[in-house]
């Protein structure tokens, strides 16, 4: 996500993600848990990190550019996840022209490194149902290993389509800014200030009409990448 600061030339970088808590099985509460600190942590970091390396010190002097959680977890956000099943981080300060000064793509190199770090982290985590170890022979196939990488996948991937949806504040508007002719960057710039009045009437569509569009437009693509990397699931 992204949002203006108050200071002239930097925006924040925060990450969300959207995800139905209620009426789980108690088994997938802790993984679900351990998998957001660590997503949510790792994409923060990855914002700032691209940011330091093309230029921009702002996420260093913030104290951004770490993997300790508490330095990009929100509190508000983390409740906000088991009160109301979505929440968000911290955003990572970044200055929009140091970025530009190194290149015209900085900014959105920065954007897209956040849900790359989580397509990262979903094919890390493949890596031994690739290998074959949770067969018959090996680790058994509804360990508690088992569920909480499975879990782990899965929702990296959500986080992954979530952030990439074009819509302010999100990830996906800065990506699909630099790549659109001036005419569609006019269109995301005038939807800009309802960004979050669109996300919100997308979820609040599926809660009261039955039909969910983030089951099209997030879950389809995530279900399909994560039998891609966990095949025979």
């Amino acid at each position: 996500m992204w949002q203006a600061d108050a200071l002239p030339g930097h925006v924040n970088i925060p990450s969300g993600i959207i995800l139905n808590v209620f009426g789980l099985e108690p088994i997938l509460i802790a993984p679900i848990l351990i998998t957001l600190v660590v997503s949510l942590t790792v994409h923060e970091f990855a914002h700032a990190w691209s940011a330091d390396q093309l230029g921009d010190d702002t996420p260093r002097l913030a104290g951004r550019l770490t993997l300790n959680p508490l330095a990009h977890l929100d509190l508000w956000g983390s409740l906000m996840f088991i009160i109301a099943g979505f929440g968000w981080a911290k955003p990572v300060p970044v200055n929009y022209f140091a970025l530009r000064r190194r290149t015209p793509a900085g900014f959105m190199l920065v954007a897209m490194a956040g849900p790359f770090s989580n397509l990262l982290l979903a094919i890390l985590a493949a890596i031994p149902f690739r290998m074959g170890l949770f067969t018959s022979g090996g680790i058994p196939t509804f360990s508690t290993l088992v569920v909480f990488l499975s879990m782990f996948i899965y929702l990296n991937l959500i986080l992954l389509f979530f952030n990439l949806l074009p819509i302010f504040p999100l990830d996906g508007e800065k990506v699909a800014d630099y790549f659109l002719p001036p005419g569609g960057q006019d269109v995301l710039y005038r939807l800009r200030p309802y960004g979050p009045m669109i996300l919100i009437a997308i979820i609040l569509m599926g809660n009261f009409t039955g039909f969910n569009l983030l089951d099209l437009i997030i879950g389809a693509p995530a279900d399909f990448i994560f039998n891609l990397l966990v095949p025979g699931t």
